[in-house]
């Protein structure tokens, strides 16, 4: 095992950076993401705050829920999801390529961006989905920080990205432009920005900057935290005869029992 494989803690970026210098092969793990590393090139990136791959081309439209589900079957213990779907026909090359980098960007920007601390790399491990086109780290990296400055840009407020969203009283999607407005429309206090992504089938990082211009005017806002449930009293709490119903219950228990 590499130096770099044997640690896992701190910067994500700077053990990415040492991945890559050797060459490593497996995952690493930060708070919000896993990178999926072959022979020190980013092959895949998964992250909770960003609609899967799959999900992106069955929303779309792209490839249909049963031909996404049979390619996985067939070849996701070989991890060549993404070549049968090629091999099949259901879908070209260049469309499966184009499909992942957007997924891959999005993902690694959420590991990075969002706590990107380093907890644990497993060597040799590789994604199911295998190798569909290999990025190097210091692209990933270039590119997610890029990202975190247009957003900071547009909205000086990360909680956006991932907390639930609600609108304010005076939100109208119908005076927005089209692709603001549909992403306001799917706002509701409950969805994240990466659940309105995948219902409107669109990339997170474009999902985002509407979300984070909606945030810069006033029309939306992290959803305030659900009020904690109320306490009931327990009817006889506190009495000592409290326990009888399941000593009693215990007893009829023990008579069937033995009665087998």
């Amino acid at each position: 095992m590499t130096a770099a494989a044997a640690r896992a803690d701190g910067s994500a970026p700077e053990l990415l950076d040492a991945l890559a210098a050797d060459r490593a092969t497996g995952a690493l793990t930060t708070r919000s993401g896993i990178f999926y590393l072959a022979a020190g090139h980013v092959v895949h990136v998964e992250s909770a705050h960003s609609p899967a791959l799959g999900d992106l081309l069955t929303r779309s439209g792209a490839l249909a829920p049963a031909g996404w589900w049979e390619a996985v079957e067939r070849a996701g213990a070989r991890q060549r999801v993404g070549r049968q779907l090629v091999d099949s026909g259901r879908l070209t090359a260049g469309a499966l390529e184009l499909a992942h980098l957007g997924a891959l960007f999005d993902a690694a920007y959420f590991a990075l961006a969002h706590d990107g601390t380093a907890l644990r790399f497993r060597p040799g491990v590789a994604h199911w989905l295998g190798a569909v086109r290999p990025v190097t780290v210091a692209t990933v990296l270039r590119e997610s920080y890029h990202r975190r400055a247009l957003l900071d840009r547009i909205w000086p407020d990360a909680a956006v990205d991932t907390a639930p969203l609600a609108r304010t009283p005076d939100a109208d999607p119908a005076v927005l432009p089209p692709r603001r407005g549909r992403a306001l429309a799917l706002v509701d206090g409950g969805r994240t920005a990466a659940q309105i992504a995948s219902a409107l089938a669109h990339r997170t990082f474009h999902t985002l900057v509407e979300l984070r211009r909606l945030a810069a005017d006033g029309l939306v806002a992290p959803a305030p935290p659900a009020p904690a449930p109320p306490v009931h009293p327990v009817p006889g709490a506190g009495r000592a005869d409290w326990d009888e119903p399941d000593t009693a219950l215990l007893r009829r228990l023990l008579d069937a029992l033995e009665a087998l």
